[in-house]
């Protein structure tokens, strides 16, 4: 867990850890990040002082602040004079599942902080709405599934998720599926995500995602899904999967109730 740098504490701000393209602080928010989303780091057991941050992982001063300044920016944790630093609880951040979500790396620590089971429902065209917004032809088809997420703690319903592969990807679907004949089967990702599934089963190389966040209301099927009121205000999440060709492979649509998941992101002033 050791990540050593060897920089003055002036140069650590833009120094990153050997191996990677983040400076320090960055990388170092991002795994207490992980720590704290995954429970690891929970109110009651008492957060590391900056001297033993400094020493468990190898850095300064200035880079443990930083880091902790912006876990404290995104609500994840308070620091009180005479007190040190506390975890907040999930009810001081709304009772929601916070996750920041702006790269591949955070997706996957969603997806291994939570379970979902997908549904297949065979060949079927895209959303005409859908289908429109991502510029894709109503005509083609797409092997479709459907699953609830839900948190593993206690099992409450955080996100309602379609998703959609291509076509050509037949021979990749049947082989992440338990059967030949694999309409109505469900799959397991455990702690992958669908996309890690068929991309390694196809032999692609993610390039790039997108993903655009709209606020709506739920509908009856989603409302259903999620157990909340119908047309109560929901995170829509649409996410394209792109290889390394540029082809989109995948595409998803998932539901958040609005009152169960927060969206965070942290954006670097350059200069």
């Amino acid at each position: 867990m050791n990540s050593p740098v060897e920089a003055p504490d002036t140069l650590m701000e833009k120094v990153p850890e050997k191996g990677g393209d983040k400076p320090r602080y960055q990388q170092l928010a991002d795994e207490l990040r992980a720590l704290i989303l995954s429970g690891k780091l929970a109110g009651s057991s008492g957060f590391p002082t900056e001297s033993a941050l400094c020493a468990e992982y190898g850095v300064s001063r200035f880079t443990v602040r930083e880091a902790l300044r912006r876990l404290q920016n995104e609500g994840l944790i308070a620091r009180r004079r005479g007190s040190g630093t506390v975890v907040q609880p999930a009810a001081a951040r709304g009772g929601a599942l916070h996750q920041p979500l702006s790269n591949v790396g955070e997706i996957l620590q969603y997806a291994r902080d939570t379970r979902i089971a997908y549904d297949h429902l065979g060949l079927q065209s895209l959303p005409k709405a859908i289908a429109v917004q991502i510029a894709m032809p109503v005509s083609d088809k797409w092997f479709r599934f459907r699953g609830v997420r839900r948190q593993i703690a206690d099992g409450q319903p955080i996100a309602l998720t379609e998703a959609y592969v291509i076509a050509d990807l037949k021979r990749a679907v049947e082989e992440i599926l338990p059967a030949a004949d694999a309409a109505d089967q469900t799959i397991n990702p455990g702690s992958n995500t669908l996309f890690q599934f068929i991309s390694n089963a196809a032999g692609l190389s993610m390039s790039r995602v997108t993903q655009d966040i709209q606020a709506v209301p739920a509908s009856a099927e989603v409302a259903a899904a999620l157990d909340i009121p119908r047309r109560s205000a929901c995170l829509r999440i649409l996410r394209c999967y792109h290889d390394q060709d540029g082809r989109m492979f995948e595409m998803s649509v998932s539901h958040h109730p609005g009152d169960r998941f927060a969206y965070s992101m942290h954006i670097d002033v350059e200069g």
